[in-house]
This record gives structure tokens, sequence and C-alpha cells, in this order.
């Protein structure tokens, strides 16, 4: 699968799109009813089917629920039974339930097979009316469903999942292989020094501009701003947007650093080693620090790079403790606190820096991963480590 995102361009008629996001809204929250008021009643979870026949019958004595096409009221129903069935299997870990949606937040609705088609160009027909969009790519594959997202600032955009389109296979052009570490103080630390170097960065270390920090004096003026508005007036409603215009900047300019330093290491290196990381532990540790460095975000688009260039990524596990094992000698220690950035082994008497040392050990074990029961890429591998 792949997945296009085109912006609409802003016309009078995208009230009818937003219009018909809004219903999809109410469609939405009282399903999210019908299925409380079914558990009180009964006691056990509402079937999807049930909810979707229930919907259709509703749907017909409403004017207003019409606006929503009959295949995208199936994909409301759709997600709200997969929102349940997530909590009723992860609920111990605090996955809580589907709530309620404000109408005005509510973002998207999604078509699948009918209630949209491609009218060459730039335009698209959606429902009754025909749309433009910026055609920034071709669309090649086929399409499967499209989706209307609406922005907090009440932008529309076009997303499109296509199938159909080939794979590169993974190709070895660099010979070259790498772990990385990522960190709090350092947001990437990677086994190979001098590839780092020509990236521009110093030594091992590869360090985040932490956009949200750099910004933040200028966020807490405008939020403040925007509280001190009257609630509902058209003063508010313009602080509200000028806040939300800040947090696009600073998302914008983060992702435009993730994309270039994804294309940056997939030139580099051919076998890219990270390890497997519990992103929701963290978030409640460390809770804005973590959101700035958007360790997530960064990873979804470098496998979406690595699958483009034909470059692999490998994943070790999460509770190899590459940490306090000495990457000269291979001894562990029996605990290494957070603070502690140096630490001298007691085996080898080496000094290994914190992020440096379990880069390197990274890299050893996603070697070690990728040259199991495959003699092409035994011999690969070798031809990288001895590169």
């Amino acid at each position: 699968m792949k997945t296009l995102k085109f912006k609409l361009y802003s016309h009078k008629r995208n009230k009818h799109l937003k219009r018909t996001i809004n219903a999809a809204g109410v469609i939405y929250n009282h399903g999210i009813a019908l299925h409380k008021r079914y558990y009180r009643m009964w006691g056990k979870h509402l079937n999807c089917a049930r909810l979707q026949k229930h919907i259709a019958k509703r749907r017909k004595r409403n004017p207003f629920w019409q606006l929503v096409g009959s295949q995208a009221v199936q994909d409301i129903c759709q997600r709200i039974d997969k929102a349940y069935q997530l909590f009723f299997k992860h609920h111990k870990k605090g996955v809580k339930p589907p709530g309620f949606k404000k109408v005005k937040k509510y973002k998207s609705f999604t078509l699948k097979q009918a209630g949209y088609k491609f009218l060459g160009g730039n335009r698209v027909k959606i429902g009754n009316r025909v749309y433009q969009y910026w055609n920034s790519r071709e669309i090649e594959g086929t399409i499967k469903t499209l989706t209307i997202k609406r922005t907090a600032l009440g932008e529309l955009f076009m997303v499109v999942v296509v199938d159909g389109y080939s794979i590169p296979e993974v190709t070895f052009e660099t010979g070259k292989i790498a772990g990385f570490d990522f960190g709090l103080k350092v947001f990437l630390t990677c086994s190979d020094s001098v590839a780092v170097a020509t990236l521009g960065a110093s030594g091992f270390k590869i360090e985040s501009p932490l956009f949200l920090k750099s910004s933040l004096a200028t966020l807490q003026k405008a939020s403040k701003q925007h509280s001190r508005k009257r609630q509902g007036s058209n003063n508010r409603e313009q602080a509200r947007k000028h806040l939300v215009r800040y947090h696009e900047a600073i998302s914008n300019r983060r992702r435009d650093w993730f994309w270039k330093l994804a294309h940056k290491l997939t030139d580099e290196f051919d076998v890219l080693c990270f390890e497997t990381l519990n992103l929701k532990g963290m978030q409640r540790l460390w809770g804005r620090k973590i959101n700035d460095l958007a360790l997530g975000d960064f990873l979804q688009i470098l496998e979406w790079v690595a699958s483009k260039k034909g470059k692999q990524l490998i994943y070790i596990d999460p509770w190899y403790p590459s940490t306090k094992t000495c990457s000269c000698c291979g001894h562990v220690l029996d605990s290494l606190d957070l603070s502690v950035r140096r630490w001298r082994c007691p085996s080898c008497h080496s000094v290994n820096d914190r992020d440096e040392n379990a880069s390197i050990n990274i890299k050893r074990v996603g070697s070690s991963t990728l040259g199991v029961g495959d003699v092409r890429q035994e011999l690969l591998l070798q031809s990288l480590l001895d590169a």
C-alpha cells in the first residue's frame, strides 16, 4: 500500500465537504452513544453489522445524515468497532474506550469503491460536485480508498491509498552498515564516526534542533493571547488560528529536517540497525521532550525512504542490554544509572561513552540478525563488514 496526500484548492464549494465532515461527526457520536446505551442495558458489545444496519435505517429519515455516503457511514462504524476491539484487548495497558468528539473538531470521512471519480488533470468528482487539487505527483496503481481530511485551520486535504506499485529489492550500493542509538541529550548516535562527519555532524553525534523548545516562548505568548479572548467571539477564533499556524510551522520544520536526514542516512548506508523503542513509556517519563524529538515520526519517514531506495532497516530486541554491554569485550554490567554518560569496563578497563557504546552493540546484533539462514545474505553481509 502507498499513501498520497494532495491539498484541495480553496473555494466556496468546499463548504459542502466541510458539512459532510460535520455530518460524519454527528453519526460517529450517535454510534458511540448507542454503544454505551447497549452495554448498559445488555452488558454486551454491539456488533458492527448491527450498528451499520441501525444507522442505515436512521439515515433514510435524516436528510443531514444523507450528506455522508453509504460507504463512508460503513467506514465510521468500522472505526468505532476497531477502537472498541483495541480497548477490549489492551484495556489493562491503559487503553481507553472511544469517546465523544466535538463535531467541529471531527477530521475526516473515507470513501472506498464508490462516491468519487478522477476526471483527469487535477480534478476529482466527489458526490455531485467537482473539486480541484494540487496535482503534485501522478497517482499510480489501483486506488483503494479516498479520504477527505480537515485541518485545524479549516484547510482540506485529499488522502489517496493505492495498491499495485512495485517495491524495489534490497540493494547494496555503498557497502556500509551502521547501528544507531536514540537519546534524550543527542537525537541520534551512529556507530560510524567517519560517515557521520560527512553528514555535517561532529564525531558520532547527530544533534536535534528541538524545534518545539526553540519556539516555546512564541507559543506561550500566542496561547496567552488566545486564552484572554472572550469565548465565542471572532477575536478568539482568530487567535486560535494564529496559535494553530505556529504549531503547524513547528511540525513542518521538523518533518522537513526528518526527510532530509532520512535521505542522507540512506544515501550513506545500505543497512541501518535500530533498537525497538517503547515510545509510550518514554512519553510518560519525559513528556514534552519525547514529543519534541518525535522519534516515531522519524522512523516512519526513514522506513518509507529506505523502502523506496531499496535499503534495509533492522530492529533489535528492546530487552537487549546495548548500553550496559561493553563493545570491546562483551562484559555486561549489573546496572547503569541514566545519569552516567561514560563508564569504565571492569573487565578490559576500556572507557565507553554511553551512546557510542550502545550504537556499536546495536550494529553488532543487527549484523548477526541479517546473516541468519540465507547464504546470499551472508555473502553480502561479509562484503559489508569487510568494506
